[in-house]
């Protein structure tokens, strides 16, 4: 498993229901985001212009421990590790203030994809730098 990643994660009051608690999708919002941050947005657009290569989500499982709710600060704690040449293996949890576990987990299983969405081995200028936060 790499290094822990964190990752601050306001909670506005459009990311709640009717009740004041984040709608359980947007969860997913804000472990895309903090992957971005751990694998670097410019980064990833480089990849994708000049290569054509992308990242997708091939399974996702959340696991909902407690409500997060408007206004919060959280902070979303992220490691990562590689299965083979084609996918990484993502865990994040999303921490609410003061908290004593995590409100929710997320596996994420992730796949190097081309523009033609054919499966590709993850490159180097991706895959090197995530090593070495291993």
């Amino acid at each position: 498993m790499s290094n822990v990643y964190h990752h601050p994660v306001q909670i506005y009051y459009e990311d709640t229901d009717h009740s004041g608690v984040v709608y359980h999708p947007n969860f997913l919002k804000y472990f895309e985001r903090a992957r971005e941050h751990v694998i670097d947005s410019d980064r990833l657009a480089t990849l994708w212009q000049e290569k054509g290569l992308g990242f997708a989500v091939y399974k996702a499982n959340l696991t909902f421990q407690d409500g997060v709710e408007f206004a919060e600060v959280c902070d979303v704690r992220t490691t990562y590790q590689f299965d083979g040449k084609y996918k990484t293996l993502w865990r994040q949890e999303l921490w609410r203030p003061n908290a004593t576990r995590a409100a929710v987990i997320g596996d994420i299983e992730m796949v190097c994809l081309d523009k033609n969405k054919q499966l590709q081995p993850i490159p180097e200028e991706i895959l090197t730098p995530l090593k070495a936060g291993e």
